[in-house]
């Protein structure tokens, strides 16, 4: 990291002002060689200096300079953020004139990518800059702050801490016997310990099924037979229309996507193409995409038309998707019913129509009490969020299952080290104490350039 690196921060585009940030040991000194006003050299840290990007005797433009000095920065170096016009032409000129003064061009994610390699910040809290920016709601973006701050690093940490002092305990016990004012680990000390372990991993692992809906919204598939209204139903939630919606059966052959916010969740609606056999090709590539989201959503409504006798095709169907969170949406209930509800006794079942929107408001209700969404709302947001995380978790709590099935099989303590050293590492992938460096890459080039 001995380079000096630059990239524009904000959108590229036409506004009131860009931002192009420098970091690096070289970034006042290039700056300053391009700079017609106070020598950014002698300035005191974190100030603004007003002036002129001057390159080859011409102005490109009037900007205000900050500069912040090492080692109380965002990646711990030297930053420079010019603040120029907005304008397209005028902000790469200046990254243009950058590079060309030896700035080289930044990567996705490299100055948050040096925040952590520089000790700034953990790798839980790295991940969270680039959940805070793309965050849709209130929630996500408290989910993410929370992150930023460090309450959830200080939880993990915490956990370490017991295991590293449970495993200092019995490696001292083996290896100084003779010290007495040291507690002897017993198997009866040990099991209670390790327990708590497994239960605040659990813990964890229970609140990520919320950090993971925060974040990522729930994806809702709307399924069913064709012509029962599931489009009708999208339009309606999504109160526009996304969908073509026509009395012929099997006109929507693809997905069509939408989203809403409820109660501070983002709804990820796919409409999807009806369930039936036919000969069409594209249809039937059509089905095919909507049995797969079927199987991937986090809930299926499942529309069920209220003047139509025959359900034998949505009982059949209805079984196959096991496991899964399932509404059923009597559609159509502005009409004479066939619909026998006795066959669906064991299902969320809303009733509701299109036309007077009746049961709209009470199948939002049911996807709230469904996924508890208005208690999300007490919760401190001291959450896992995503797939690396919670995989660590999971890892490291199957390793202390291990360990305590070891311990009741009476296997000798010093073994359980083992097991202890092995979870305490995997809880550091968490915070990045231990990391890889194509993981680091994957991560952050996940990033926005300037960030």
């Amino acid at each position: 990291m001995d380079s000096t690196i630059c990239a524009i921060s904000t959108a590229l585009g036409v506004g009131a002002i860009s931002i192009i940030r420098v970091s690096g040991p070289d970034a006042i000194k290039i700056v300053n060689s391009i700079f017609s006003g106070a020598d950014l050299t002698k300035v005191h840290s974190h100030t603004i200096s007003y002036g002129f990007i001057t390159y080859k005797n011409e102005k490109i433009d009037e900007v205000l300079i900050n500069v912040m000095r090492a080692p109380k920065t965002f990646t711990t170096e030297d930053i420079v953020e010019i603040n120029s016009h907005g304008g397209i032409a005028t902000t790469n000129k200046i990254l243009e004139i950058l590079l060309s003064e030896g700035c080289e061009l930044a990567e996705p994610g490299e100055f948050t990518k040096r925040a952590f390699l520089n000790g700034r910040i953990d790798l839980l809290e790295a991940e969270a800059v680039g959940d805070l920016i793309s965050s849709e709601t209130e929630k996500s973006r408290k989910l993410a702050i929370n992150q930023i701050s460090g309450k959830l690093s200080k939880n993990i940490n915490k956990l370490r801490q017991d295991i590293i002092s449970l495993q200092a305990n019995i490696e001292v016990n083996i290896d100084y016997p003779e010290y007495e004012d040291i507690e002897v680990i017993t198997n009866d000390v040990l099991h209670p310990n390790l327990e708590k372990i497994k239960e605040k991993l659990a813990e964890l692992l229970k609140d990520a099924k919320n950090g993971k809906i925060i974040k990522n919204g729930i994806d809702v598939a709307i399924i069913g037979k064709p012509n029962v209204g599931k489009s009708s139903i999208l339009n309606s939630l999504l109160e526009e229309n996304k969908a073509i919606v026509t009395n012929i059966p099997g006109t929507t052959r693809d997905i069509v996507e939408g989203k809403i916010i409820l109660n501070g969740i983002v709804l990820n609606f796919i409409d999807t193409a009806g369930i039936r056999e036919t000969s069409d090709i594209v249809e039937k590539i059509g089905i095919q995409k909507s049995q797969d989201i079927s199987q991937n959503a986090d809930l299926i409504i499942y529309v069920i038309d209220n003047t139509s006798k025959d359900t034998k095709e949505d009982i059949d169907y209805l079984k196959s998707l096991k496991n899964k969170n399932i509404i059923i949406f009597v559609n159509k209930n502005d009409q004479e019913s066939k619909f026998d509800q006795n066959k669906f006794a064991n299902y969320n079942l809303v009733f509701g129509n299109t036309v007077t929107k009746e049961g709209l408001n009470n199948l939002k209700q049911t996807i709230t009490n469904l996924f508890n969404l208005e208690n999300l709302e007490t919760k401190d947001y001291t959450y896992l969020s995503n797939a690396r995380q919670i995989s660590l978790v999971k890892k490291a709590k199957d390793i202390i299952e291990q360990a305590i099935n070891s311990l009741n099989n009476e296997a000798p303590i010093d073994l359980i080290t083992v097991d202890l050293r092995n979870c305490y590492e995997t809880l550091g992938e968490i915070i990045g104490a231990t990391y890889k460096e194509d993981l680091l890459n994957e991560l952050f080039s996940k990033f926005c350039l300037g960030k």
